[in-house]
């Protein structure tokens, strides 16, 4: 009876860790919308290019640089089911620790953005 309910515990962990979706980088969670343009021991710079309405994965970022290429706005949803709009304009940089979500370009523009990851 016990090595019965064990057997039981176990199957039940396996399957909801085997389903447990786990983010991943978004050069790989993405790679159409994201490519990397340069690449060294301390930053990685990705190119990102969304078209309009446009939605990614939830995927992550290390801590970054992010510099507007278009202007637009676009929706970050996080794993946590909340969600932001951030206006994007041309030329402007901003800040962002590591983070997970899953953005969508909200314009009916091109959204591109080059993105400067800072490595540990």
């Amino acid at each position: 009876m016990f090595k019965k309910i064990i057997v039981g515990i176990s199957f039940v962990a396996a399957t909801l860790l085997s389903t447990a979706v786990f983010a991943e980088d978004a050069v790989i969670a993405d790679p159409e919308h994201y490519t990397v343009e340069f690449e060294n021991d301390r930053v990685r710079v990705i190119r990102i290019k969304y078209g309009p309405g446009e939605k990614s994965v939830m995927h992550t970022h290390g801590a970054n640089v992010s510099v507007f290429l278009s202007e637009g706005i676009v929706n970050m949803n996080f794993p946590d089911g909340t969600s932001v709009d951030v206006p994007s304009e041309v030329g402007v940089a901003q800040w962002s620790d590591a983070e997970e979500h899953l953005p969508k370009n909200l314009s009916d523009k091109p959204l591109e953005v080059l993105l400067v990851e800072l490595k540990d």
